[in-house]
Formats: structure tokens, sequence, C-alpha cells
């Protein structure tokens, strides 16, 4: 188990940066929150993107359970398993311990410290303008999201960023705009301190969206989701059931690929001369949605065999999970703890 928080901090007299190792590559940051098992719009939007820029970059990762209690606060009975299913899917797309940091963020209160620090200097209408603050508001109707945590999320996405002086942050376009906001945090924090912390660019990634089996955004919440973890059969089944071009009622009728989810998920995942063929034959009607899907479903489940070869061992062995955790939390604390030095002394909080 991490027994590392009961180790000492750097000594506030030491030079700030003797404890912390310069990386050889710029540093990367950045988290998911534990919801359980992951599915291909994760893979495609974030995973496989995470696995590229590891050789590239002084990688770190983290589970972000406090995040979580911004929208799930009322019941957090399963957050233990959601992080254990959650980081055995990080390891079996292809996340090397050995190359990137993993973290559990809760499990480092310096981060608290520093968005407390945070919050005193961020303005309020900073904010209230972050657009998926109202978004969500608007659309999430089965809790109450009128709470402090929820509104000063962004803050603590800053100080999760901005602890470990983080390069770049790979993000998709909708999430830019939080990247913006710890740019503007560091900037206030550093006029009135002295230049404490580098302004993080946001690292665009690659980030389709990916339809679930009934053509809304792939999304655990609206079960509709095809999971890595799924054995073939289960894929095949999902596929089989979901909704292809509304007006191809019959078999005969001609399709369009254009308004079709199934060739959206065809677009990312089979071969180019299948993509070419379908989109083809289904305006002519010479394939039909079943031999349609079931094309689709080999390319999926031959992109999951390789991953759910490589989560075997962590499912029978959760142990290995937790020890893997354990270790990048006790070195994401050193560099938390070394940070957190520079700014309690540029506070004059020692």
């Amino acid at each position: 188990m991490d027994d590392s928080r009961n180790q000492p901090a750097p000594s506030p007299d030491a030079h700030p940066n003797t404890a912390l190792e310069v990386p050889a590559k710029p540093r990367i940051l950045s988290g998911m929150r534990p919801t359980g098992k992951l599915h291909l719009g994760n893979l495609v939007g974030a995973l496989e993107n995470w696995v590229r820029l590891q050789d590239e970059y002084d990688s770190y990762h983290f589970v972000a359970d406090w995040h979580m209690l911004t929208t799930d606060y009322a019941d957090t009975s399963g957050l233990q398993s959601n992080i254990l299913e959650m980081v055995t899917d990080w390891l079996a797309a292809g996340l090397d311990p050995a190359k990137a940091t993993f973290f559990v963020q809760s499990r480092l209160p310096e981060h608290a410290e520093l968005q407390l620090i945070f919050s005193m200097i961020t303005p309020l209408g900073w904010l209230e303008r972050v657009p998926s603050y109202k978004e969500q508001i608007e659309n999430i109707k089965d809790r109450d999201l009128h709470t402090y945590g929820f509104l000063g999320y962004p803050v603590l996405q800053a100080a999760d960023i901005l602890m470990y002086k983080a390069h770049y942050v790979p993000v998709g376009e909708d999430q830019v705009p939080h990247v913006e906001l710890t740019r503007e945090v560091a900037r206030r924090f550093n006029s009135f301190y002295g230049a404490i912390f580098p302004e993080p660019q946001a690292y665009l990634t690659r980030s389709p969206r990916l339809p679930g089996t009934d053509g809304r955004k792939m999304s655990k919440s609206y079960n509709n989701a095809i999971f890595l973890s799924d054995p073939a059969p289960v894929v095949s089944k999902k596929l089989a059931t979901m909704i292809t071009d509304p007006a191809r009622r019959r078999r005969t009728d001609k399709g369009n690929p254009d308004v079709c989810p199934v060739f959206d998920l065809h677009k990312i995942f089979s071969a180019p001369a299948v993509i070419d063929k379908v989109n083809r034959e289904c305006r002519t009607a010479e394939i039909g949605c079943l031999d349609c899907k079931a094309h689709l479903a080999g390319f999926v489940n031959q992109r999951l065999a390789p991953i759910q070869e490589r989560r075997q061992p962590f499912e029978q062995n959760p142990k290995l999970v937790w020890e893997i955790l354990d270790q990048g939390t006790q070195r994401a604390r050193r560099v938390a703890q070394t940070t957190m030095v520079e700014v309690r002394r540029a506070v004059h909080l020692t």
C-alpha cells in the first residue's frame, strides 16, 4: 500500500529544485474521471493518443476522483471498483507505467492546497463563463449541480495541471477553454507572487465523435456503449442492433452512408478498401445493413483483441494495478511536494 504520504516534505529552506528531477522531455498531463470500464469512444478520443504520446513526452496521467465528486457526490459506493476498472483499461490499451506516471488525485492533498490558494485569486466571472459549466447545468437534470465544487472545478483542474508544470495538456477542442483558464490562473498568480508557473499549451488531439448503438454520442450513461472488455460475440450482438440510415427500411432500398452511424464507425475502424466498398454498395443496395454491420464487427473485434489480451493478467491479479498506482502516486508526490515548497515560499506561507 502507498505509505509515502507519511514521508516528510522537502525542507522549505532547501533550494526549490533540489528534489525535482528535471524531465528530459517536455511534460504532459491529463486525467480521466473514474466511471468504470472504458468504451470505444474513450479509446479513440483519449487512450490511443496517450499511448502514442508516452514515447515523446514525460507523461503524467491521473485518476480524477475528486472531479468525479463534482457531479456524482451523492453515491460514491462504486468509486474504488471504478478506479480499478478504468486503470486496468489504461494498461490494456498500452499505457506503460515504465514510460508514464499514473497517480490518484485524492491521495495528494497538495492538489487541494494549491486549489485553495488559486481560488483566492480566481475571479468568479472566469468560472461562470466556462462553456461546459452552463452546458452541464442545462443538460444534467437528474442531480443538483448548483454547488461550490461544481462551479469551482476548473480551479481544481488548474491546480492539477500547474502542480506538475506541464508544458502541454492533451485535449479535444471542447476542453480548450479549460486550458486557457489554467493559463490565466498561472498568469495571475505569477503577477502577484513571481514567476513560479509556466503557462501550459493545449495539445489538440484527434478526438472523433463516436456514435453509440442508438446513434447518439457513445456514452455509458446512454446505455449505448461498446466496452473495451466486451467479448467478440457481445460486440457483434451490440453492433447488430445499431441503428442505420432511417430512410432505408428494406434490403432493396438504396442507402445513404453519409447519415448512417454504422458507416461513421467504419471510417474509424475498417480497412480503406472495405470503407470504399460499403460506401459504394450501400448506395446501390448491393450490400444490406446486416452484412455491413458484420464487416464492421470483424474490424472492431480485431482492434480490441490485443487490448483484451493485455487486460487478462490485470483482471486475474488486481493487486498489480493498485501497486502501479501506488508507485506512480509516490513519484507524483515528490513533484507535488517540491512545487508546494515554491508556492508556500512565494505566498509567504512559510
